[in-house]
């Protein structure tokens, strides 16, 4: 693994919004709970008993009905038709984990009625993202009548006509903002539409899929334990694609969680490898999504979803090793353009410039979007990756928080070609002849609309907590707080006027980890800082020091003890 000189970036630290005391303390009273755990749950929208009692506790019937969603209805109608008349359907999803997974979902629900499913992605670098001509010109040559596209498609309006004059009719399951104008499909699920009055508005596109198969399984009048092995599907998405973990997603990753703790579908499994304690989203986020979105960065994306969908332990197995092998390859590339645009930064000289750009002609496309996330590790700035497409440049561009980077790529729009995207991520692409151009308009556009604050990155807190009050005690319940993600992370805390117990040592095969040893009045407590070796001479010399952690347990030899997962570490001033 290539090593990079890591630039010191200072962060700050800010406290999230301090929790209201009455509210607090009315919670802590109803539940009989200490102040901390009160607090965690007021900062999360829980003010009442019930409602803390939902959050722990997700329960099957806090799901929606499905027929909620507009147009489940013709969704349901459009399939049982073409199930009836033995039509021949595709699965058509995005090239990521969210659209691999719905797939694979869809694909495996269906194929209990019918021989006649045709999974499809598209191929990233031919097709690109979303519903493709060539898809739909496949699907007219298979004789397929019925397209159920998920996690895209809700802009297709020129690909919905273009299917139905082959008279191929659409079932669109998105999850993104629509456009001005809405594909004439045959069904269109979105609950961000406008005009749909679902009262959960932050499923993922496999969550989409997953309503249409649990309307698919009532209009059938199925038991609704049929749906639960579908769910570790779900969670995968929900936990890859960032979504807000509260409400339905709480509540599908919850017993995504247990599916995968109990009946762990075969190519999950492999992808986790063997673990010592039941799935987490952490597993997920880090060991499963990477691998799936590697199939399709280093190869095409239907490799992962013939994995999740196979059933064959042998089978599985083959493939898993295969999507390892990208997931390597797809690792030292990323590491190797990462070193190589950190070198063009510095000869460049650009090392203090309000924004980065960089390009070579033969960097990996797939990965692109990765090297610009780990640019922002080193220098904290709105940064764009640029590599060579055929005639064209493409790239990916990542912000840092709180600066609006599609307002800023409008704003360069007379140098590109096109460009999509969010707030924080975004893809353009721009001709040759424009890259000089393009560079020094992004550059200045970020200088003048930067605000000064928006440069040092932040690092939150949930609540100050002296370092005597932990214990084992909080931590069994802050971790029924899970699963853990956007407006539900996992609690992080502060402590101030630590010192060493005198056993704090460097560990590690290059000694870069930091194993630290907190003196308590009930004794030592342990953390380890991956990375934070540097901070050891400080902490060795007796001198006091603040913290940022979560908490954490650490199995070894069979014993499990407390242990605090180190965040950073702040020398007292």
């Amino acid at each position: 693994m290539l090593k990079r000189k890591i630039k010191k970036v200072i962060m700050r630290w800010e406290a999230i919004l301090e929790p209201e005391q009455s509210a607090v303390q009315q919670l802590q009273k109803e539940l009989g709970v200490s102040s901390i755990i009160a607090a965690l749950l007021v900062q999360r929208g829980m003010h009442t008993f019930d409602a803390a009692k939902a959050f722990f506790r997700p329960q099957w019937q806090d799901l929606h009905s499905p027929f909620l969603m507009r147009d489940m209805d013709k969704a349901v109608a459009r399939i049982n038709a073409a199930l009836e008349e033995d039509q021949a359907i595709m699965v058509y999803g995005d090239y990521d984990v969210d659209g691999t997974t719905s797939v694979a979902l869809m694909t495996s629900f269906l194929a209990e009625k019918t021989k006649k499913i045709t999974p499809y992605i598209p191929d990233r670098y031919t097709e690109g993202y979303g519903i493709s001509f060539k898809g739909i010109d496949v699907a007219a040559e298979k004789g397929i009548q019925l397209i159920i596209a998920l996690d895209c498609g809700i802009k297709a309006v020129d690909k919905v006509a273009y299917a139905k004059e082959k008279g191929i009719d659409f079932i669109i399951c998105d999850h993104h903002l629509p456009g001005e104008e809405l594909p004439q499909a045959t069904a269109l699920l979105d609950p961000k539409r406008p005009d749909c009055d679902y009262p959960f508005d932050e499923l993922c596109g496999c969550g989409i899929g997953f309503k249409l198969i649990q309307a698919l399984s009532e209009s059938w009048e199925e038991p609704e334990e049929n749906l639960l092995p579908y769910l570790d599907l779900v969670a995968t998405a929900i936990a890859a694609d960032i979504v807000p973990m509260e409400g339905e997603n709480r509540t599908l990753c919850f017993f995504g969680l247990a599916q995968l703790h109990q009946y762990p579908r075969p190519g999950i499994q492999c992808l986790l490898g063997s673990l010592k304690k039941p799935v987490n989203i952490t597993d997920l986020v880090f060991k499963v999504a990477p691998r799936i979105n590697a199939a399709g960065r280093m190869d095409h994306a239907l490799v992962a979803v013939d994995l999740l969908a196979s059933k064959d332990h042998n089978e599985v197995k083959k493939m898993a090793e295969a999507i390892e092998q990208f997931n390597t390859e797809r690792r030292a590339t990323d590491e190797r353009i990462t070193q190589e645009a950190l070198d063009q930064i510095k000869q460049r000289k650009e090392e203090d410039f309000p924004a980065t750009v960089v390009f070579a002609e033969d960097w990996h496309k797939g990965v692109v979007g990765i090297v610009a996330s780990r640019l922002i590790e080193n220098y904290y700035r709105p940064t764009v990756v640029l590599t060579q497409s055929g005639e064209n440049y493409v790239g990916s561009v990542r912000s840092v928080k709180g600066f609006n980077v599609y307002n800023a790529l409008e704003a360069c729009k007379a140098h590109m070609l096109q460009f999509g995207g969010h707030k924080y991520a975004a893809g353009l692409t721009l001709h040759k002849d424009q890259l000089t151009a393009f560079k020094a308009a992004f550059e200045k556009q970020v200088e003048t609309t930067i605000l000064p604050e928006q440069k040092t990155p932040i690092l939150t807190y949930d609540l100050l907590l002296p370092i005597e009050e932990v214990n084992h005690k909080l931590y069994r319940i802050v971790a029924q707080m899970a699963p853990f993600g956007p407006k539900n992370m996992r609690p992080v805390f502060c402590s101030i006027n630590c010192v060493d117990s005198g056993q704090s040592k460097v560990v590690g095969k290059d000694k870069n980890h930091l194993r630290l040893s907190v003196q308590t009045a009930n004794g030592p407590l342990v953390g380890i800082g991956f990375g934070m070796a540097n901070h050891f001479e400080y902490i060795k010399s007796g001198a006091a020091f603040d913290l940022l952690y979560t908490l954490d347990e650490n199995e070894w030899n069979g014993t499990t003890s407390l242990q605090l997962k180190l965040k950073a570490i702040r020398p007292k001033e």
